[in-house]
């Protein structure tokens, strides 16, 4: 992830000049050339105007712009968290595995109730949001009736009396 960002603001450096330094404090004035912005780099302070270098703790583009001007290694202002051997003090210490679930204590603490509103959808139809009302309800419409034979209960597409292949024997 770091190598990609500092080629990414390499690249990114092209249209930079720096045109004010001062090599004993490391302070940099460089301006974005089609723009003409200007940022402030503190190299020995890890800062710069446009706030990458301090959130990121890895070098920005204008501070690589630096570095090339006056032939300083950038490597040395990245942030320790990002070395391999910081990173390998990390896993140096042993876990302890975790013993069977069945012999941990009870919790007694709070119980977080997740809210559903903030579930992804779901595959499938979508959950009806209507408000439901008296003509909703099966209980009060009429019971069914088939378009066919005219009797209550079932419907066309479920009628006996139709010729398709689930009928039942037909009654004269």
């Amino acid at each position: 992830m770091v190598t990609t960002k500092l080629h990414a603001n390499q690249r990114a450096s092209d249209n930079i000049q720096v045109s004010y330094f001062d090599r004993e404090n490391e302070v940099f004035e460089v301006r974005e050339m089609p723009s003409g912005v200007e940022y402030a780099v503190d190299i020995r302070h890890h800062r710069c105007d446009c706030g990458e270098f301090q959130v990121d703790r890895i070098p920005c583009r204008h501070v690589f712009v630096c570095c090339a001007n006056q032939r300083l290694d950038w490597q040395v202002y990245v942030n320790d968290v990002y070395k391999m051997d910081q990173v390998r003090r990390v896993y140096r210490a042993r876990f302890r595995p975790l013993e069977n679930p069945a012999t941990w204590p009870a919790y007694h603490g709070p119980r977080f109730v997740g809210n559903p509103f903030l579930r992804r959808v779901a595959k499938g139809r979508p959950k009806m949001t209507r408000f439901l009302n008296e003509m909703d309800t099966r209980m009060l419409r009429r019971p069914r009736r088939c378009k066919q034979c005219g009797a209550e209960g079932h419907s066309r597409s479920r009628c006996r009396q139709s010729g398709g292949p689930s009928a039942g024997p037909a009654e004269e």
